[in-house]
């Protein structure tokens, strides 16, 4: 039945492809793809079609993020800024000091809301992050007072891994996050030699939107294919699986899952997770939507049930 909506739904809506991964009790139960991941060259999705996330990138940010945790290397409750360097967060209201790594890692930290794309069809590309930082670190409510969802802040928490570690932010979400997983088909941006690989971003106009990049990568930039996110599902759900290392212990994955930061009602922020309450149960997920993208990511633990879908329209 949800095989047959599906194909129904993208032409109704005019929507290019969706690719759907379906886990339980740590196996996977279904995935396949649906559509075109490229209407031009006429190439069908499926689960291995890589896919531009968007914010689904927040979580694995923050898996990186907790791992340096629990080696020690960084404390959720010190300033963010303790592990900046001269570039820093400036609070117009408040106390800088209290904008902690967690409040960061929250969307509690007082910045405000950020986007910004840069074209490949366009003259201008990120700057440094330092410069970023100079232009747009600015705390415009006082830490820990509201939540207010900030793509900057996890382009933050991006830089302020590759300052503890000395690599580049994708090189250590490779090494340290995807490798482990066996998620060998996930890349923090992609190049020339993923051609023909992954989905094309289309506009609501139907046509393909120029390649983008971001100054808030660690928010934004991650392709995976739904095979590959399905796993890190598995992972976050706590299945050890013989094939997958360990990376975080079972008390650090419940620490990202635990909400600090009410958002509304029935639903708050942890650590790179929103944590809701719907239909009686507690759903662990994040959604991502910018131009050319709409996905979803969500884990409902008491089932040990993850399920992924991907799609290359708004």
């Amino acid at each position: 039945e949800i095989r047959e909506l599906i194909k129904l739904k993208l032409v109704e809506k005019n929507v290019p492809s969706i690719t759907v991964a379906v886990a339980k009790n740590g196996a996977i139960v279904w995935e396949e793809g649906f559509g075109w991941a490229d209407k031009e060259n006429r190439v069908p999705a499926d689960e291995h079609t890589l896919y531009s996330l968007a914010s689904i990138t927040k979580p694995i940010t923050a898996t990186g993020l907790m791992i340096l945790k629990e080696r020690g290397k960084l404390d959720l409750d010190k300033p963010v800024n303790d592990y900046l360097g001269e570039a820093k967060l400036k609070a117009w209201v408040g106390d800088q000091k209290d904008a902690t790594v967690r409040r960061v890692a929250n969307h509690s930290s007082g910045l405000p809301l950020h986007c910004q794309f840069f074209y490949e069809d366009e003259p201008y590309s990120p700057p440094p992050f330092e410069e970023t930082l100079r232009r747009y670190g600015n705390l415009v409510a006082a830490p820990g007072e509201r939540y207010r969802y900030c793509n900057l802040g996890y382009g933050i928490l991006d830089y302020v891994i590759s300052r503890i570690t000395g690599k580049s932010y994708p090189e250590f979400i490779r090494e340290e996050v995807f490798l482990p997983l066996g998620m060998t088909n996930a890349y923090v941006n992609i190049g020339e030699e993923h051609e023909g690989r992954h989905a094309i971003r289309y506009g609501v106009d139907g046509k393909p939107i120029p390649f983008y990049d971001f100054d808030h990568r660690g928010a934004s930039a991650v392709y995976s294919s739904a095979h590959e996110l399905i796993r890190f599902s598995i992972f976050h759900l706590k299945n050890h699986h013989h094939d997958q290392k360990p990376i975080l212990s079972d008390e650090n994955i419940d620490e990202m899952q635990h909400p600090t930061m009410k958002i509304n009602g029935n639903t708050g922020y942890g650590i790179g997770w929103e944590i809701s309450k719907q239909v009686g149960y507690k759903i662990v997920g994040h959604d991502g939507a910018m131009g050319g993208v709409a996905t979803q990511l969500a884990l409902v633990p008491s089932e040990n049930l993850a399920v992924v879908v991907l799609c290359n329209s708004r």
